[in-house]
């Protein structure tokens, strides 16, 4: 079945970098369009970033500039470089086959002093 496993959520202060990955199985992961979303604590979940099959990215526009997404096919996983992160980022971060109802278990990230 799909699986979707989140790592490198955590805590880091205002100005610092993370690096979260998703790694994908049960799914034929090269054609898919991939996306990473954001919930924070009483907000809606929010599209962070998309990636397609092409590598064509687009980004929310509280993101954009200071995060990165990419895909790595020969792994089946897809990143997320978060730079220069703000305490309004602090959010769980899933990892979503966009268009599906395939989600990861969520990565919680911390931004704070």
């Amino acid at each position: 079945q799909v699986q979707l496993v989140e790592s490198g959520g955590g805590l880091v202060q205002p100005g610092g970098s993370l690096r979260l990955s998703c790694a994908a199985s049960g799914m034929r992961f090269t054609t898919a369009i991939m996306g990473w979303y954001r919930q924070a604590p009483g907000k809606q979940r929010e599209l962070v970033a998309s990636i397609n099959s092409d590598a064509t990215t687009l980004y929310g526009a509280s993101v954009k500039g200071r995060f990165t997404i990419s895909r790595d096919n020969a792994k089946n996983t897809i990143f997320l470089q978060m730079n220069s992160l703000e305490p309004e980022d602090t959010a769980v971060y899933y990892c979503n086959w966009r268009f599906t109802s395939y989600w990861g278990q969520g990565t919680q990230v911390i931004v704070s002093s």
